[in-house]
């Protein structure tokens, strides 16, 4: 049976299409076959990657065009852009995606990576939800639609805004890390300098933190009954339309999706690759889901789905157990607070990279931002990786007696020495900004931003790391497992300059890997609400934030400043990557200052950010359509 979230469609699946797909195949694969199995998975990945990330493309041939100009029609105001494009509806989105458009609500709004989940979660506010409501019900939508993003086989970060109760009150702001962990049994050598084994395989799934970290947020802030939030995405497995973003990732995966006996029956049951607009299901999380709907998140730590989970990481040659699943626990603090330009922010603390966000406005706010120009883009490139440096120097930090490191990263002190050595006619090789050690590209991820009619705000980011994760499927559960184990540092294994792993960020039991994840909220100087932002897309996440957030300062409205193209330089290798729409004059400026540049499709896989912000009282929703983002508000 389908569910009221499927998006419409012409035909009903047939009765073959519509079978059960879930039941685990009884013939085993051998080591080997995996291993090779694994090994063309991880060559198509980097095949596809590189082959979309640089593709060239035709840049804008007019030496006057503006750094500013879009697709999207010149515009005075907020309220002349509302006027040319009335309210949106949900039948509307597909034909409005090119140029962007954008949300405008008044009780509430949920940007996400799929319409169907923000109207998911548009429905918690409608019923009388609240924000965390809403952000738990679109993030199991989610896992469900889009399992290469996330699930509760994954972990995350959450930021929690609970409006002032009073006029003399202030807000409170709420850090929630449910990240994953390393199993008790970890320890720094057990991958031998072997980085495929941290990829894929049991060996690479860390202790899921996902559903522990939403149901501490609904312990503390819910307010529907638990089972209305997880129900509607439990129907939701028994069957929907594949849609264009899983067919993407799917496409990448081909290789193990039609011959791996646990991925085949779901998205190959016929022998052949389904694509978008075919009719999948996945009954066993279906029936998953709806027991935890029934008995809440310790079904899967303890009980029947957790054996089945362990079970199935062990047999795949990991060291998950009973007591770290049990053992697990969220750490819920304040949020990490900076300022920027008179605004505060609220995000992550480490091993996050709230520090990093935070960092790069400190930076920036130095300069005369009222102007996109050559040096400006020179400025962000050169602030960033400042905070590429700064990286490499985070590390959980529960394994430091030293307290006050991370704070001083995140101050403006911090920020003035790094804006006193940064340069406007050239930039530096990597040794210039001082990093210390080599730390592992993170990927992949989801993120929702969420607001409701009082002002509760969520900033959720969660994941299963690598697309697929460890591409381990617990069949008997539906489970999709991590591979955040690869986010750690492996003694002997350096990067391609031959920079030293970073010893912070070696796997020790009951750590947490270094993140790039950085959800945030921020607030007006007189505490009102003004955003909720966040992206998905691995280590270019915080340098993706930052510059939308640098594009509202240009009066953007918030779904140019998340469509707008942006640059990205990580140290390593030594290249800035410059989406195609820059104009020439400033590509020449960049390399005359020394970049390395190559111009990349704006439309590559990357890093996509989802924002709701508040104007005069109402909120205005957008969401990335690099990842085919929708938002949805009422």
């Amino acid at each position: 049976m389908g569910s009221q979230y499927i998006l419409p469609l012409k035909e009903k699946p047939t009765e073959e299409e519509g079978q059960v797909l879930g039941t685990e195949r009884k013939r085993k694969v051998s080591v080997h076959e995996r291993v090779v199995i694994h090994i063309i998975a991880a060559g198509l990945v980097l095949l596809v990657y590189w082959s979309s990330a640089y593709s060239r493309r035709t840049l804008p041939s007019s030496p006057s065009a503006s750094l500013g100009e879009t697709s999207a029609p010149e515009v005075e105001s907020f309220e002349q852009f509302y006027h040319d494009y009335p309210d949106t509806s949900p039948a509307d989105i597909r034909h409005l995606r090119s140029p962007a458009y954008l949300v405008k609500a008044y009780r509430g709004a949920v940007a996400s990576e799929n319409g169907v989940c923000s109207s998911m979660g548009v429905d918690v506010l409608k019923k009388g939800g609240n924000a965390v409501d809403a952000a738990i019900s679109t993030t199991f939508c989610t896992g469900v639609v889009n399992m290469f993003s996330t699930g509760i086989g994954g972990g995350g970060f959450m930021i929690v805004r609970i409006p002032p109760s009073s006029n003399n009150s202030e807000s409170e702001v709420w850090s929630l890390n449910f990240r994953e962990t390393a199993p008790g049994l970890a320890n720094k050598t057990m991958y031998d300098g072997d980085r495929l084994k941290a990829q894929y395989g049991g060996l690479s799934v860390a202790i899921p933190g996902e559903l522990r970290g939403l149901k501490e947020a609904y312990r503390r802030w819910g307010s529907l009954p638990w089972k209305e939030l997880v129900q509607p995405s439990a129907q939701l497995a028994t069957g929907w339309r594949v849609q264009k973003e899983l067919a993407r990732r799917l496409q990448v995966y081909t290789e193990v999706m039609e011959n791996h006996p646990d991925w085949k029956p779901l998205f190959a049951p016929n022998g052949v690759l389904v694509k978008e607009g075919d009719w999948v299901n996945r009954t066993n999380y279906s029936r998953t889901l709806s027991i935890i709907a029934e008995q809440g998140p310790e079904a899967f730590y303890e009980g029947p789905i957790a054996d089945s989970v362990i079970k199935k990481v062990r047999r795949n040659g990991g060291i998950l157990s009973h007591e770290d699943l049990k053992n697990y626990r969220v750490r819920v603090e304040k949020a990490l607070v900076g300022s920027y330009r008179g605004r505060k922010i609220y995000t992550t603390h480490a091993p996050g990279a709230g520090i990093l966000l935070v960092q790069m406005l400190n930076v920036l706010e130095h300069y005369d931002m009222s102007e996109r120009t050559p040096v400006t883009v020179h400025r962000i490139i050169e602030a960033m990786k400042f905070a590429f440096s700064t990286r490499t120097k985070i590390y959980d930090p529960r394994t430091s007696a030293d307290a006050n490191r991370f704070s001083r990263m995140a101050s403006k002190e911090y920020a003035y020495e790094i804006f006193r050595n940064i340069t406007d006619d050239r930039t530096h090789p990597p040794e210039y900004y001082n990093p210390e050690f080599f730390v592992p590209t993170d990927h992949g991820t989801y993120h929702t931003s969420v607001v409701d009619r009082n002002g509760m705000a969520v900033s959720l980011t969660s994941t299963v790391n690598n697309p697929f994760g460890s591409l381990v499927l617990d069949t008997a559960t539906g489970i999709l497992l991590n591979n955040e184990m690869n986010d750690f540092s492996l003694p002997g294994v350096m990067d391609d300059s031959g920079t030293y792993p970073s010893p912070y960020n070696f796997v020790e039991p009951g750590k947490m890997a270094v993140s790039s994840t950085s959800p945030a909220i921020l607030e007006n100087a007189d505490g009102s609400f003004y955003a909720c932002i966040g992206g998905a897309g691995g280590i270019r996440i915080f340098p993706a934030v930052a510059q939308v957030l640098l594009n509202l300062d240009w009066g953007f409205h918030p779904s140019e400043a998340v469509e707008f193209g942006r640059v990205h330089d990580q140290l390593w290798p030594m290249e800035v990557e410059v989406d195609e729409i820059y104009p020439p004059y400033t590509l020449e400026y960049l390399r005359q200052a020394g970049h390395n540049l190559t111009i990349a499709d704006i439309n590559r896989f990357a890093a996509s950010v989802h924002m709701v912000m508040q104007k005069d009282g109402i909120f205005y929703a957008a969401s990335d359509s690099r990842k085919n983002g929708v938002a949805i508000g009422y």
